[in-house]
This record gives C-alpha cells, structure tokens and sequence, in this order.
C-alpha cells in the first residue's frame, strides 16, 4: 500500500507545482507528543457528543460502560505490516510472547515450523538475519515476467486463451510502469535542479555567516551590500513563507529517489536475499524471528492504536487494554508479496491470533488464490480480518485494491472488515481526500487523519493513512471481544457494523486530491455500513447480542 507517512511534505511539494504523498513520518518523529499539536492528542479516543469531536467514543465507553466490568479473556490481534518496535515504552507488556518457544535457542521448540518465534515471524528474511527493505512495485514484477515473451507481440493473434491474459497483463503494466517512472523521474529532476540552488543559498549564507546552522531570524537580521548574499537570503525566506524546510525537502527528495532506485526499478530484485520460489506456496522455509526490521515506522503506530498503554501520561492512548499484538513481518517499503501475506495469516491463525490487521494493499495479486486460501482457513477458525481500504482516492467498487474480501470462488469473507478513514472535522472534508470508498466493498469508516501516533524509538508524529483507519477498527474489536468473547468473529462483525454511527445529513467532499474536482455526496453512501465505528455503541449492542445468546 502506497502509505499515508509523509503528509506534512505537501507544502515542500506545492511551491514545486510537484504532487507529494500525503503523509510523511518526517525526520522519525519527536520524544514527546508535547512538541505536536496538541488539538490531535488522542481525538480518535472521544466522543461526538461530549467531546464534540467525531472519535470512536473509547474513553466514554470505558468510563460509563466498562468501569465496574472485568475482561473475560486476553485477545491476541495480529498485525501483518512492515515490523513493529516492541521496545517502545508504551508497547510494554503488550507484545505477544509465544510460551511454548524458547528465545535464541536455534530449536524450534514448539515445532510450528518457526525457530525462535517468541513474539511473531518475519517473512522478509533469512536465516542469516538478512532482510529486505525494500521492494518493486507487482506491476514492475509482472512486466518484468512478461516482457521477455510478449514485448515484440503485436496482437494476440494466434496466442492461447492463457497467453492472450498474460498478454494483456503485460500491455496493462507496461502502460502503468511508463506512466508512473516518466512522473516520478519529472520530479525528480526537478527536486534536484531545486537542491542545487536550495545547496548553493545554504553555502553562501553559511560562508557569510560563518556557521552551518542558523535561525530564519538570524536569516531576516542579515544587513549587507553583498549581492550574492542578499540573492541567497530572499531566495530563502521567499520559500520558508511559502511552508518550506530543508528537512522536509530533503525528506521528500529521497522519498521520490526510493521511486526510480527500488519501486520502479526493473533490475531490482531483493527477494534473492529471501531465496525461495515466491510462486510456490509450499516453499515455506524460510524468514527469521526479528519483527522489528529494518523499517518499524508503519506497524509501530498501527500496534500503538490498537494496544498502547492508556492513561500512563506519556502520550499515545491505545484502544484495547486486554489485548496483546503478535507481530509479523511480511511489508517491505513497496508492494508485499501474495505468499508472504497468505503465510502470514495462517501463522496467524495457527498461533492463536483472534483479529488480524492488515495494513497494506497493492493494485495486482498474482497468486491471488494463496491469499483466498489462507482468507477462508482464517474464516474457519473464527477469526476477524480487519483491511485498510487504501489511499488512492477511489472507488473500489470498481477499481481493484488486493488483499480483498471478494474471492476467486465467487463468495465474498464473512469474517472481513474494510475500512476507510475520516478526520476529526465533521464537515465536507469529514472523510480523508486520499481514503478509498466503495457502498460495495468498503464496510464502515474510522478517524484516519491528523493521528498522533508512536514511531519507532520512544517517539512520536502526526500521521494520516487508511492504515490507521484500520487499526481503530481492530482496536475497538479486540475491546468488545474481550468483554464478550461468546459472540463469533462473524457475529461481532455484524455488532461493529450495525452499531457504527452514522451522520445521514452530513454531505462530504468525495476523496480526491484534485482541487477542481470537488464533489459532494452523502456520507451514507461511500461505505456499506454508512457509519464510523463506534466503542460505546458497539458494546451496548454486544450485550444485547449476548444475552440473547445466553436464553
């Protein structure tokens, strides 16, 4: 999933005329949720009606439904995601610890056939501790499959029915492929014209100053008869009005570079690192133990959502409070792979996992039927899946978003949520201009903007994303089913969705980053359920559900 992490870049890119991403975690965050807005602390956690703030009503539902109530049972939710710091402090005591496996013993104790799973599996490595960071996108993938076979065909003429698909596969990517390395490689060249007169200001102030480091003050109180000088200091403060930093530029700059060196690079192939067969789903030896990885900043604060420490004063309120995370390694910076995610919710299942996060999606799924497979096995053993809609701005009503609920065989997961995101302002802009929608295939909505989250390191920053979205789901499904763990994943589905809030007067803005493209329509309409999931709501209905299961 192209992730929401690099949102507070979008006033770098627009004095460029460039299209950013929309949210990036910039520099790693800051030690303490004090040095970021304050009005963002925590929102998804209130309520509409006593805070009014659009949240999903935890505290409330804490404090006048659960305050003389006991957990019934521990949940384990499992978050399929980049890698996860499970030594942050407002993770302690949170981390799932797998009881039957000894820690660093090379055994694999338990015979799961995983050796030294103690808190979950990464899938992005080898047994050397190797591991991969990044990755192509499917589509460069597949073109790179195909393009050996079909780049001098010129019609599918004489071709079998499954060539004439592989065929059509090929011309679909390829188009896709020019499309996004001839945007990105225009950016690029213009970030670096633009780093080489941003370089040449900072030298000449720096000489003229005698120092590397200074103050947009110091930058102001400059008094000199010095042309270059004075060049140099209004090119400057000209872009500091317009929102600009050297650190977000810089951020923004090796972001689009990830682009042409490893998203869209078709001699890139890091999975030799993993060395398997990634089309051959019996091919399963191989990964490591180390879940934190080399890039924790996406499943850190998805994990912080759903579990961290409430109430402790240090910053991030978690949702659940009886509830531990298994973590699994299985996205790299780029699109994951089919048999990774498919292997990862069977470990998932198999090791105890009640809901499972999953945090990322992609717009091709070659070996599709791996995760069907492993969807139905995790529908079978009562689990709830819950999906991020993805940060695309679009119907997936009719544009494809894998991993999804619709399955090969024609039936769709009973025991699947898909999520999109709204922000804390219920208004026109109430939904995210980046979050998917769909009245078909997107379920219900959560607080996904303007989230302050954790990031990796005992830090902290602002973030936006469906990815987010999701975790707030997860997290007010592990509360329910701890307190009610009688109902079945399908039947506490039904509780979130039918007690979710909904708002049938409040037009909104249809996701899209266009500006000339303002549309409204209904916020009933973009998702099955019309609603935003709600913690307080959702357990005044699971005790009705419970006690009519008690009778």
């Amino acid at each position: 999933m192209r992730t929401n992490l690099f949102r507070n870049l979008k006033a770098t890119a627009a004095f460029l005329l460039l299209s950013a991403p929309i949210a990036f975690a910039q520099d790693g965050g800051v030690s303490s949720v004090s040095e970021l807005d304050k009005a963002y602390h925590n929102w998804y956690n209130l309520d509409a009606k006593q805070d009014k703030v659009p949240g999903v009503s935890v505290n409330r539902a804490y404090s006048e439904l659960l305050a003389s109530k006991q957990p019934k049972k521990k949940v384990v939710v499992a978050v399929i995601d980049s890698g996860t710091d499970i030594n942050h402090e407002e993770l302690k005591g949170k981390i799932w610890v797998n009881k039957n496996e000894i820690a660093g013993n090379g055994i694999d104790d338990d015979n799961n056939g995983y050796t030294d799973d103690v808190h979950g599996w990464g899938f992005l490595g080898n047994a050397a501790g190797e591991n991969i960071e990044y990755e192509t996108y499917e589509y460069v993938r597949l073109l790179r499959k195909y393009a050996p076979k079909y780049k001098n065909v010129t019609s599918t003429q004489g071709l079998s029915e499954q060539e004439q698909k592989e065929y059509n596969t090929y011309l679909t990517t390829r188009k896709n492929f020019e499309k996004e390395l001839d945007e990105r490689l225009k950016t690029k060249a213009n970030l670096d014209g633009f780093g080489e007169v941003l370089n040449y200001c900072e030298a000449v102030i720096g000489k003229h100053l005698g120092k590397n480091t200074y103050t947009v003050n110091e930058l102001k109180a400059i008094s000199t008869s010095d042309a270059e000088v004075n060049k140099a200091k209004n090119w400057l403060l000209q872009k500091y009005s317009q929102g600009f930093t050297p650190e977000s530029f810089r951020a923004y700059k090796a972001h689009i570079d990830k682009y042409v060196n490893y998203h869209l690079n078709l001699e890139f192939n890091p999975r030799t690192i993993v060395a398997d067969n990634p089309e051959d789903i019996t091919d399963n030896k191989y990964g490591n133990s180390d879940v934190v990885g080399p890039r924790a900043d996406h499943g850190t604060p998805v994990a912080g959502v759903i579990a961290g420490i409430r109430g402790n004063g240090v910053g991030v309120d978690g949702i659940a409070e009886n509830v531990e995370i298994m973590v699994l390694r299985a996205v790299p910076s780029g699109d994951e792979r089919d048999k990774d995610i498919a292997l990862a919710i069977r470990y998932a299942v198999d090791n105890g996992a009640h809901i499972i996060n999953m945090s990322f999606g992609k717009d091709f799924s070659p070996q599709k039927n791996f995760v069907d497979e492993a969807v139905k096995y995790a529908e079978s053993k009562n689990v709830l899946m819950v999906h991020a809609a993805g940060n695309d701005g679009k119907n997936i009503d009719g544009a494809d978003n894998f991993p999804t609920k619709q399955l090969l065989d024609g039936t769709r997961a009973s025991t699947w949520l898909e999520v999109g995101a709204t922000s804390k302002n219920l208004d026109k802009t109430f939904v995210g201009e980046f979050s998917n929608y769909g009245v078909q295939n997107v379920d219900l909505f959560a607080p996904g903007v303007d989230l302050v989250l954790l990031a990796p390191d005992n830090k902290y920053d602002k973030m936006d994303g469906t990815s987010f979205a999701s975790p707030v789901v997860s997290g007010v499904a592990a509360l329910v089913w701890s307190y009610y763990p009688e109902l079945t994943a399908a039947e506490l589905k039904d509780v979130l969705l039918q007690s979710s809030v909904k708002y049938p007067k409040l037009k909104v803005y249809y996701p899209t980053e266009d500006p000339k493209n303002k549309k409204t329509t209904k916020f009933s309409t973009l998702s099955a359920s019309g609603g935003v999931v709600n913690a307080y709501e959702a357990l005044k209905l699971a005790e009705q559900v419970a006690q009519k299961k008690s009778l």
